[in-house]
């Protein structure tokens, strides 16, 4: 009997080790499931792709992870593209399903209204789309951002119109908090690199076709010729089939668009693509590794595209993992424990203990991730490197990058410090494709050049026919454009007027530019700015020189004319023939041979000049008060000797 109790006990007490083993299984298995709200808008491209991206990075983390005791239940919502639907429906899922994060909103406006639930009731709104820079952590500490901020690009799009040399840029933006908030940032880059903003349009979402139309009929009818366009992929695939309709997408112009178009030209139709037909773009890099095209190919064939990565997708599905990773840091324990206060008012939204220790966690995070390196810096993703690509056809060329702010454009992703040093464009980045079809590059615009029409002296500027000029201001204008690194386009402009009145036309805005014989004066340098002189003013005689004849040797006797030339001899020989005549009977000198009387007849002549000048001479000598002078002459023929002594 006793046997009987001690197996029997025996047996209980098995049974009950396993039954304990098996409840500690159960509770080892056991997940809790951590609620979070995603509101997208599902009907945009966007939003759609961003929706499968997050799915399979659910289904990519778990599976790496399954050890893992949380998991995170996804409620989307669809904010249809309203501001209002996208506060409404991330207000239900604070309040009624108790979220613990929000993903989104998509859309910079809806984030501006979630972010402010968001921060009243301690929920983390993380957002991979809404990158418009007036949205930032210091306006909400539970607002984060797993995206670059649209101002990380515009070095990368000053480096651009730098290296081109452009000097005006249109600015062309969507009138919403993500197409206002960037163009601060645009201005006062382009200061910084010697361009300026003479033009801007902001066009709305609501816009009509015609609307569109007169607002780049107006921009058309400007000078600048080069345009940037910062809009999302709904209105700017609308607004090139338009440019392109009337004729803006030829040859002379230039198009450069920002992150946000340049990231979504696989989801646009193919006709806005054709139309974009030479335009640059600016996007951020994304390396290509074996993870990039493992995810690629499989996210292709579950939803039957061909589409590339998409770089707000790629940020969807690092924030799914960023999210999973901070939700099982944070604790099982410290969820459980962490209750949400519901205040009695129903409008409230009371608060979430756990909030605030979820953001600082996901700020904290570092690791590898599918887009590249995630690691947030002040409440956003850090900027990398950007591309720069040129649409061509269906593709996009990559033609350089931009590093950073130190190392600027280079052709490749690896810097070359040769290239830095050098300013010449086609170094820096490859051959651009622009609309028209060529390789010329756009000038910034047509300068129009005023210049003076006028009768009488035309040596310093002539209007010939189809309005070409000649003259001496001419060639000083050419050789100076020739000088310059980059084309200057120009049209010269016949002006009949005063010179006062040709140069207000330039402070009129009707000319850009004067070139002629223009005075520099104190009154017209209020109103215009004058080149360096390259001409003295005042009244100068200009004599013709026929020929040179510095090398003649007979150049002295241009002084006097031939005739008096022949006189002067003529005299000089009947005066020496006279000498002789009166010497040649008393003189002995003057007697001999006949080659040595007419050596006598000349040299005589000579020698009484020589004794006038002499005495001529000593008489000015003798013209000092006080000065006694005592001479005698010494004239001796043969001997050519003149002697003067002073006694």
């Amino acid at each position: 009997m006793m046997t009987n109790q001690k197996h029997l006990l025996s047996f209980f007490f098995i049974l009950s080790l396993a039954g304990l083993g098996s409840i500690q299984l159960s509770m080892a298995k056991e997940v809790i499931r951590i609620p979070v709200g995603v509101v997208l808008d599902l009907n945009s491209s966007v939003g759609a792709i961003a929706e499968s991206y997050m799915t399979m990075a659910l289904s990519d983390f778990y599976a790496k992870h399954a050890h893992y005791r949380t998991r995170l239940d996804l409620r989307t919502r669809d904010s249809a593209d309203d501001i209002v639907t996208a506060a409404s429906e991330a207000w239900y899922m604070m309040k009624k399903e108790k979220v613990q994060a929000i993903i989104g909103p998509q859309r910079s406006a809806e984030a501006k209204f979630v972010m402010e639930l968001g921060r009243k009731a301690k929920v983390p709104i993380i957002s991979f789309s809404a990158t418009s820079p007036s949205l930032s952590q210091s306006r909400s500490p539970f607002f984060i951002r797993t995206a670059f901020d649209d101002s990380a690009q515009v070095k990368a799009i000053a480096a651009i119109i730098e290296s081109y040399a452009w000097l005006e840029v249109v600015l062309v933006y969507e009138d919403t908090d993500y197409g206002n908030g960037l163009i601060p940032y645009l201005v006062d880059a382009f200061q910084d690199v010697g361009a300026r903003v003479p033009n801007r349009s902001a066009i709305s979402l609501f816009s009509s076709d015609a609307e569109i139309l007169r607002e780049l009929g107006r921009l058309n009818s400007t000078s600048t010729r080069i345009f940037l366009v910062h809009m999302t992929a709904s209105l700017g695939s609308k607004f090139f089939i338009l440019a392109k309709k009337i004729g803006m997408m030829s040859e002379g112009y230039a198009w450069i668009v920002t992150e946000g178009l340049s990231t979504l030209l696989d989801p646009v139709s193919s006709e806005a693509k054709d139309s974009m037909e030479g335009v640059l773009g600016v996007r951020p890099h994304i390396p290509s590794t074996k993870y990039l095209k493992d995810f690629m190919k499989r996210w292709k064939k579950a939803n039957k595209m061909t589409a590339g990565p998409n770089l707000f997708g790629l940020w969807a599905y690092d924030t799914v993992w960023a999210l999973a990773m901070a939700v099982e840091k944070v604790g099982i324990e410290n969820y459980s424990s962490m209750k949400r206060n519901v205040s009695t008012n129903p409008a409230s939204l009371g608060t979430s203990a756990m909030g605030k220790t979820l953001v600082e966690t996901v700020l904290s995070l570092k690791f590898r991730s599918l887009s590249g390196n995630f690691q947030l810096v002040k409440g956003q993703l850090e900027a990398s490197a950007f591309e720069i690509f040129n649409v061509i056809g269906n593709k996009e060329r990559i033609i350089g990058y931009w590093i950073d702010q130190q190392k600027g454009l280079s052709r490749q992703l690896k810097f070359d410090s040769s290239e830095a040093a050098n300013t010449d464009v086609k170094r820096k980045l490859k051959q651009a494709i622009w609309p028209g079809d060529t390789t010329d590059r756009p000038a910034t615009k047509k300068l129009r050049i005023g210049v003076p029409v006028k009768e009488g002296f035309n040596e310093f500027l002539k209007v010939e026919k189809n309005n070409n000029i000649s003259g001496f201001s001419a060639l000083v204008f050419f050789a100076a454009v020739n000088k310059l690194p980059f084309p200057l386009p120009h049209d010269f402009l016949p002006f009949n007027g005063t010179y006062d009145n040709l140069l207000w036309q330039i402070k009129a805005g009707k000319y850009d530019a004067v070139v002629g014989d223009t005075t520099i004066v104190a009154n017209r340098s209020l109103y215009v700015d004058f080149t360096l002189p390259y001409s003295e003013s005042g009244v100068s005689m200009v004599v013709l020189v026929e020929n040179n004849e510095r090398g003649n040797i007979w150049i002295f006797l241009k002084p006097l004319s031939l005739d008096l030339w022949l006189t002067t001899g003529a005299a000089f020989i009947f005066t020496g023939f006279v000498i002789w005549v009166l010497e040649h009977r008393v003189n002995s000198e003057f007697r001999g041979p006949p080659q040595q009387q007419l050596g006598m007849i000349f040299w005589g002549e000579s020698g009484e000049q020589l004794v006038k000048i002499s005495a001529r001479n000593l008489g000015f000598c003798g013209s000092y008060p006080d000065t006694e002078l005592h001479c005698k002459f010494s004239l001796n023929v043969n001997s050519a000797e003149i002697a003067a002594c002073i006694y």
